[in-house]
């Protein structure tokens, strides 16, 4: 065992596994960025697309885009964790790359369902109503300091 992890040293040295891991990594990282890139346009097209066609008030192009991207996500999420093997750098770079930049609402869906999977109900509740609450008492109080510092 000793020999075995001897040999492995003086094939790979030190500095030759940190850099690999590094380059690991880093891909992992880009994957993600350039993920996220694609996400947002697919988004900013989609969601005018769709507001355009509809018209109207109400921002029906967003909730398409948020629950499209809820819909995506638990299928990816059902077929990565049975029959669709793939490198976890990929499974990254589509569901926080690419998904992430479509529409994070989509993780808050997956996380809500997860906790109702795993039978915590009232923390999946939970968890609607204060990212909900506090996620549209964070915007009233952000719009609201913006216009305190500029008036």
């Amino acid at each position: 065992m000793a020999a075995d992890r001897t040999a492995i040293r003086q094939r790979f040295p030190p500095r030759a596994i940190r850099r690999v891991c590094t380059m690991i990594a880093m891909t992992r990282y880009l994957l993600i960025a350039a993920g996220g890139a694609f996400g947002s346009m697919l988004r900013f097209a989609l969601q005018g697309w769709i507001q355009r066609l509809v018209g109207g008030g109400f921002p029906l192009g967003t909730v398409a885009v948020n629950i499209l991207g809820c819909f995506v996500i638990g299928l990816l999420a059902a077929a990565f964790a049975g029959p669709v093997l793939i490198r976890e750098d990929y499974r990254l770079g589509l569901t926080a790359g690419v998904l992430g930049g479509f529409t994070t609402f989509s993780a808050f869906g997956l996380e809500t369902v997860d906790l109702l999977h795993r039978g915590y109900a009232w923390l999946a509740l939970a968890n609607v109503l204060v990212s909900v609450g506090l996620g549209c008492s964070a915007v009233w109080g952000g719009y609201r300091m913006a216009q305190w510092w500029y008036s």
